[in-house]
């Protein structure tokens, strides 16, 4: 069987992501904790996928924002229940991470590392147990989901045109049990 790499050439291509000020490049490598300064989940409901829909009509895995000596499972925990009003079912399992490298003159917040970074993406058994929270300082989350993969796949081509190669990789890793827990 061919490699990730090569199997999945949109999710390994290096990318510019101009919105944070980053050149990056995806690895199955799991970066250092304290490159971490993003995680987001590819929660599975059953075989479903939990999916969030903002107010730009975007469909979004939830995660976000590492907060000051916050672990990544407990930054992982508050982004589900602030995005998706989802619980933690089951240990975190990194798919990967972007590793980043940042052009901005600082940090985006100053407890971040700057200017090598990562955003870590992980997957976990999650449920939905009520609303999002919608906290003030981040997204508007109008509705919340758990899709069968192939609709998670389609739905999610409106953030980007990789995240179909990540959801099939989470998948794989899942069923395949090659992915420890952390």
């Amino acid at each position: 069987m061919a490699s990730p790499h090569d199997r999945f050439p949109l999710l390994f291509a290096p990318q510019r992501w101009e919105w944070a000020g980053v050149d990056c490049r995806f690895s199955t490598t799991a970066p250092e904790d304290r490159l971490v300064t993003n995680v987001h989940v590819v929660g599975f409901a059953g075989d479903r996928i939990v999916l969030c829909r903002d107010a730009r009509d975007v469909w979004f895995l939830p995660g976000g924002t590492r907060e000051p000596d916050e672990s990544v499972t407990a930054c992982a925990a508050r982004e589900l229940r602030e995005e998706a009003g989802a619980v933690l079912r089951g240990p975190l399992h990194v798919i990967g991470a972007h590793h980043a490298v940042s052009d901005l003159p600082a940090p985006y917040r100053p407890h971040q590392p700057h200017p090598e970074k990562a955003w870590l993406w992980c997957f976990a058994e999650v449920s939905i147990e009520g609303a999002p929270d919608n906290p003030d300082d981040g997204e508007t989350v109008l509705e919340v989901r758990a899709h069968p993969l192939d609709e998670a796949r389609r739905l999610l081509l409106t953030d980007g045109p990789w995240y179909p190669e990540l959801l099939t990789l989470a998948t794989e890793q899942r069923a395949a049990g090659t992915a420890p827990p952390l």
